[in-house]
């Protein structure tokens, strides 16, 4: 083992020196929030894959094939395809807006107000997903050094928060194309044939398991249903998505790198699936289908492999708790502290806004690993997040892009009456039921739908503002003199 803790120590300390190097960069809030706007194809490509793969793809997808065999792919496959739709369709309009955060494209196209509202549900959903990226520390450190749950959960955490407040976006992003690079060489390339190759092959699989295990449905249809209304339509309005959109240097980069970053999480959906397949063979009694991946892992590798497999879980991890990290905390200095501050300090004197952003990853950080700290399931709190996201925010945030008739009136009734919904139906029917995401859903477009029509329609001179911004040709948001990117 001494050579996988020197594989890991390697890799932590070269996110440490990301950190401090994208320091050195980030000079405006530009350059620290969304890296300048300034990345190139390979870097968005990367970085887009590396923050929607996180420590639930990769060690739930691992466990879902270990329960369902091929169909466990779904849950990863969404998120893909929900990556794809977000690319294909509305990428290159996004990234026009040259906005910060989703509330931010609320108040634009609302003509203001909508943003406090939706920032809070944003600011939730972002905290509780990072806060279950900061739990999966405990399994990955405990299979690594057998460390107490909560010492794993520090350690990676600090870390995480560390080198995301040096740098920001661009700090975060050296560190997520590192972790792209390991992920691809740690589980598509090692992982998934030493694990096929270990069980007898696919013949071999298939004599041992179920045929249900290679029935592409065999999770059920309304699993992959829910599957496409919670990761799918998230991918299309997360505030973590959304800021890597942000970072595309031109409409092209955000469209075609989304597209190839899409593509690949497909990939990586199969891949999983095939190797908590291939765990079933092997380990057909394991206690939790979430051990598969560790299981695998620690009795199946050999020495160096080993660490390097585990230096992709950890990588998978990283790279979703920084972006959800950073997600967070602009949600919290932009569309919540700002607008208080301002209402409560209208004349409030200039301020270092790098300064103000990196405190507020710092803070939000360590808000983050005493939540997980807490907290135990990750799941739950995962669907939570979820729930909150797509019953509160979906109906106002597409419409707003789909809808010219859409109203401000209209876009917080939805916002409320879904995330009240979604609440309440968690609390009646079990937070990882069905219900509250369906009618949750529904509650939100009714009010949205009712409430748009009701009221008097969005002001022409907001629509107009809004139709330059979308076309790119608003008014240009300040920056710092140039630096040349990395391509």
């Amino acid at each position: 083992m001494a050579v996988d803790y020197v594989v890991i120590a390697v890799y932590l300390a070269g996110m440490l020196a990301m950190g401090w190097w994208g320091m050195r960069r980030a000079r405006s809030k530009s350059e620290f929030l969304v890296a300048g706007r300034r990345l190139g194809p390979a870097l968005y490509s990367g970085t887009m894959a590396a923050i929607v793969l996180g420590g639930a793809s990769t060690i739930g997808g691992v466990g879902l094939g270990y329960q369902y065999g091929l169909s466990g792919a779904w849950m990863v496959f969404t998120i893909g395809l929900g990556l794809l739709a977000l690319s294909v369709f509305f990428s290159a309009r996004i990234a026009r807006l040259k906005v910060y955060t989703v509330s931010e494209m609320l108040d634009l196209r609302y003509g203001g107000r909508a943003g406090l509202i939706s920032g809070v549900v944003m600011w939730a959903y972002t905290l509780m997903l990072a806060v279950t990226s900061t739990i999966a520390y405990a399994t990955i450190f405990d299979v690594l050094f057998d460390v107490d749950r909560t010492l794993a959960i520090v350690l990676g955490g600090s870390i995480v928060v560390a080198y995301s407040t040096l740098g920001g976006m661009w700090s975060i992003t050296l560190t997520d194309m590192v972790q792209f690079v390991v992920k691809t060489i740690g589980v598509l390339l090692l992982l998934l044939p030493i694990a096929v190759v270990k069980a007898g092959g696919f013949s071999g699989m298939k004599a041992e398991l179920p045929t249900s295990y290679f029935d592409p449905l065999g999770i059920g249809g309304e699993t992959i249903f829910t599957y496409v209304l919670i990761y799918t339509f998230g991918m299309l309005i997360g505030q973590d998505i959304w800021q890597r959109v942000f970072t595309a240097r031109s409409d092209r980069t955000a469209r075609w790198g989304g597209t190839v970053a899409g593509t690949y999480c497909l990939v990586y959906a199969l891949a999983g699936a095939v190797i908590g397949t291939a765990a079933k063979v092997l380990y057909p009694k394991l206690g939790s289908p979430d051990d598969a991946f560790a299981t695998i892992v620690k009795d199946e590798l050999p020495v160096g492999v080993r660490g390097l497999v585990l230096a992709a879980a950890l990588a998978a991890v990283m790279s979703t708790s920084s972006g959800a990290l950073i997600a967070c905390a602009t949600v919290a200095n932009n569309d919540i502290w700002s607008r208080l501050r301002g209402i409560v300090r209208p004349s409030a004197q200039e301020h270092d806004e790098v300064r103000g952003n990196r405190a507020f990853i710092l803070l939000m950080g360590v808000a983050v690993i005493g939540t997980a700290i807490a907290l135990n399931n990750v799941v739950e709190a995962l669907t939570v997040a979820y729930n909150l996201l797509v019953g509160g925010l979906l109906v106002p945030i597409l419409g707003g892009l789909l809808w010219r008739r859409g109203t401000v009136q209209g876009a917080l009734a939805a916002v409320v009456v879904g995330g009240v919904a979604v609440i309440g139906l968690m609390a009646a029917y079990g937070i990882l039921a069905n219900e509250p995401v369906y009618y949750g859903l529904l509650a939100s477009l009714a009010a949205y739908a009712a409430v748009s029509l009701a009221t008097r329609p969005t002001d022409e001179a907001v629509l107009t503002a809004w139709r330059e911004r979308l076309a790119g040709r608003g008014k240009p948001e300040l920056v710092s003199e140039p630096v040349p990117a990395p391509r």
